[in-house]
């Protein structure tokens, strides 16, 4: 049984569990009834950032057009296209082992694709979730459930790994951005 953690939230990851170091996040959504005339198209992105919470480079930004980070340790597994299904819609696998020493944080990111054309929002969307699993065990450590919290929001920082006296935790952030991709690009250092 996974823990469940509210907005917030921290939790220990890789202390309780010795030796995990392939993970596997999941994310997944719902849109509501909408007859806008577009399809939703979410996306699943990670921000590899050093200590002071920036990219160290743009190829630190890791989602549909840069599937795998340098290092191997980040490797984003495919766009979907319409989010349709049950469980996980997008996935993001980590190897902890390879993350480079001076990576502080991992984040991930769920943004609206051409949300300002298709005029969609975080408003529209229901049941959004993160899960990380133990990608060799395929056991589901960490649930973190977004709630309704948001409006006019295009882009949603869902949550982070972040490093803590030698060990791995997670942080479920569920803040929401105004700009889509962009926004989340320009707060985490990314060119644009």
């Amino acid at each position: 049984m996974p823990i469940s953690l509210s907005k917030g939230q921290k939790v220990d990851l890789t202390k309780g569990n010795p030796g995990l170091s392939k993970i596997l996040v999941g994310l997944g959504w719902d849109t509501n009834k909408y007859d806008g005339g577009y399809d939703f198209d979410l996306d699943a992105a990670a921000f590899i950032l050093g200590a002071n919470g920036k990219v160290l480079s743009d190829a630190d930004f890791v989602f549909y057009n840069n599937l795998k980070h340098s290092s191997g340790a980040v490797q984003h597994m495919g766009d979907n296209l319409t989010g349709s299904g049950e469980g996980d819609d997008e996935q993001i696998k980590i190897d902890l082992a390879k993350v480079p020493a001076n990576v502080e944080k991992i984040a991930f990111t769920v943004t609206i694709h051409e949300a300002e054309e298709r005029r969609q929002n975080f408003g529209q969307v229901s049941n959004a979730f993160i899960r990380i699993a133990d990608e060799t065990t395929g056991q589901n450590l960490i649930r973190y459930d977004l709630g309704e919290d948001f409006s006019v929001e295009t882009a949603v920082v869902v949550g982070e790994l972040y490093r803590n006296a030698g060990e791995w935790k997670f942080n479920a952030i569920g803040s929401g951005f105004k700009g889509g991709l962009r926004a989340l690009c320009l707060n985490f250092g990314v060119n644009v």
